[in-house]
């Protein structure tokens, strides 16, 4: 058996520090189970209003990055509702961006939507397709007020990809993929920065100075206090924290004072901020009266990234990556409605499922969505079901570097291996071609991290194409099994080659001059007219050699993007 074990620790010494739960491990362990809540019959037959739906999505967070997994970042909202409601621990999401956003907002697979590869850039002339029908528009068709406030980032170019077009009443917050936290700020490389806040289809201009974990919360509030609790409302708070810049208010840093690494301490009093937030959103629910018909979802976009202050600790991996550590999500449910409160569920469930389960909560029609990749969990999360997933396409990405030792020979002709790819089936789990660094990293408390840590002889799996866990019992995927288990291997091959049949095209299109904010007011917005043709089919972006004056956040961005491709292409 080829392990392939974290260096200086084994499995029993990071039991005995505590890093490691053994009960974590047992695939049907329930926490502090209760008997079944069972109701009075008669009441079932009432008929009951739709629920008010609050979703939250962290941007960034590390799987290690809450109180109850151990944390040393402080998260009491978090931690009391997760513990009152439902924790998701076999939760997956995907490991960047745009592609969680995607399938959370449509129900289907990356493959299936034509984004599997990379981010949404915000020069490209790309969106979410305008074909697919949106989780908000499901919700707007069952009667229900929809608002978003947050990051978007599903694309901008023409204004039918904008949120509110797409099935949002209301939009506040900014649509490319990273912002300065007080300035509003965007910068996609040097000479392209511009301004980023917007409301509804219009920039909101002079808004600087103010903290955008804050300010969101603020404007969720206002919602709800404007809004008749009597009419369902589903409310999209798409929080840019985590994400870098690491900016936090000063008065949440003091707490941390005494961590010497300095990433670590912003990132860790960002979290601690969005953690006050979550709880005066829940404060807000309780004093406008919709708590009690309430269903709270919690969700990361995918992992931490630990150069950026982040943990997925004792996971594999990072953010950008399918291992463990780059898409197993933090996430729970909290609900008045929730029949059996108060566990921990092991049931498969994955970002794609939120659209047919939340839709089917408010009693919408799914009678047009039969090709959707998401299942109704809802059974699981409130009365401890089966899950009816039991299987999960992590991704195809055939635009992604090939690994240089892939081939179809070691995909059995079946697969070429070389292809970036990631499934999971059961208990197993497959990755092919260059699924990204593998480093199990703990949290990076020193002041020289990652220096201190940073070992190029840890990588022994760069000549490799194909691995293989039992990700159940082995969910810090440090056995790999694929030369014992031949059978299965070929077994995962096939249904990603299955998969693959149903893919269509990347879209991911070279990016587009006129997109510039220098030639649209400062800002960043659409900039192609309604009736132009979209050529999905053009070459990919070619890197600009002209050299421009780099503002700071530019540099910024600029380091941790080349950091990104430097670990991603195996040079450091």
């Amino acid at each position: 058996m080829a392990v392939y074990a974290l260096t200086g620790f084994s499995l029993v010494s990071l039991i005995s520090f505590g890093y490691v739960s053994r009960d974590w491990m047992k695939p049907n362990l329930m926490e502090n189970e209760p008997a079944a809540d069972y109701t009075d019959k008669a009441s079932d037959l009432t008929p009951k209003p739709p629920p008010h739906i609050i979703f939250i999505l962290t941007d960034d967070q590390g799987f290690h990055d809450i109180g109850y997994h151990g944390s040393e970042i402080q998260t009491p909202t978090l931690d009391k509702l997760a513990a009152e409601g439902v924790k998701l621990e076999n939760y997956y999401i995907q490991p960047i961006c745009t592609p969680s956003r995607s399938q959370l907002i449509t129900g289907r697979y990356q493959i299936h939507t034509g984004l599997q590869h990379s981010i949404i850039r915000p020069r490209q002339p790309n969106c979410l397709p305008l074909n697919q029908v949106t989780l908000p528009q499901k919700l707007q068709e069952a009667g229900y007020s929809t608002h978003m406030v947050g990051k978007w980032h599903l694309g901008f170019y023409k204004k039918e990809c904008l949120p509110t077009r797409r099935g949002f009443d209301s939009f506040f917050g900014s649509l490319t993929g990273s912002v300065d936290y007080y300035t509003y700020d965007s910068c996609d490389g040097p000479g392209h920065c511009g301004y980023d806040l917007h409301e509804g289809e219009g920039v909101a201009w002079g808004q600087s100075g103010k903290y955008s974990t804050q300010f969101y919360t603020q404007r969720v509030n206002k919602i709800l206090a404007t809004h008749d609790p009597r009419q369902p409302i589903f409310v999209y708070l798409s929080f840019q924290a985590v994400h870098t810049p690491l900016q936090s208010p000063k008065e949440y840093i003091y707490k941390y004072r005494g961590m010497g690494n300095v990433a670590r301490r912003k990132y860790a009093a960002m979290v601690s901020c969005m953690d006050e937030a979550v709880k005066n959103v829940t404060y807000a629910l309780r004093k406008y009266g919709y708590y009690k018909n309430s269903v709270i979802v919690f969700s990361t976009d995918n992992g931490g990234q630990p150069f950026s202050g982040g943990s997925n600790w004792p996971l594999r991996g990072h953010k950008g990556t399918y291992w463990e550590g780059g898409i197993r999500g933090l996430g729970f449910v909290h609900s008045p409605l929730i029949k059996r409160k108060r566990r921990v569920s092991k049931a498969l469930v994955h970002i794609t499922d939120w659209y047919p389960t939340l839709v089917g909560l408010a009693g919408g029609n799914m009678s047009d969505s039969e090709d959707l990749d998401g299942y109704n969990v809802w059974p699981t999360i409130s009365e401890g079901k089966e899950s009816p997933r039991k299987e999960i396409l992590h991704n195809i990405d055939p635009l992604y570097n090939h690994a240089k030792y892939g081939s179809w020979e070691e995909g059995h002709r079946i697969w070429n291996t070389a292809v970036q790819a990631s499934i999971r089936v059961g208990d197993w789990k497959l990755l092919t071609g260059d699924p990204g660094y593998s480093d199990w990293i703990p949290p990076q408390t020193q002041a020289n991290f990652p220096g201190s840590w940073w070992n190029l002889e840890r990588r022994t799996d760069i000549q490799k194409s194909v691995w293989l866990f039992n990700i159940t019992g082995d969910p810090y995927e440090r056995y790999d099994l694929s030369e014992q288990k031949r059978e299965v291997v070929k077994e995962l091959l096939t249904r990603l080659a299955h998969y693959n049949h149903t893919a269509i095209p990347v879209r991911y299109p070279a990016e587009d001059p006129r997109a510039s904010p220098e030639l649209n007011g400062g800002a960043w917005g659409p900039w192609a007219g309604e009736e132009e043709e979209d050529h999905w089919d053009e070459a990919l972006p070619k890197k600009s050699k002209t050299k421009k004056k780099k503002c700071k956040l530019c540099k910024l961005r600029s380091f941790f993007r080349k950091l990104n491709t430097r670990i991603m292409s195996n040079r450091i």
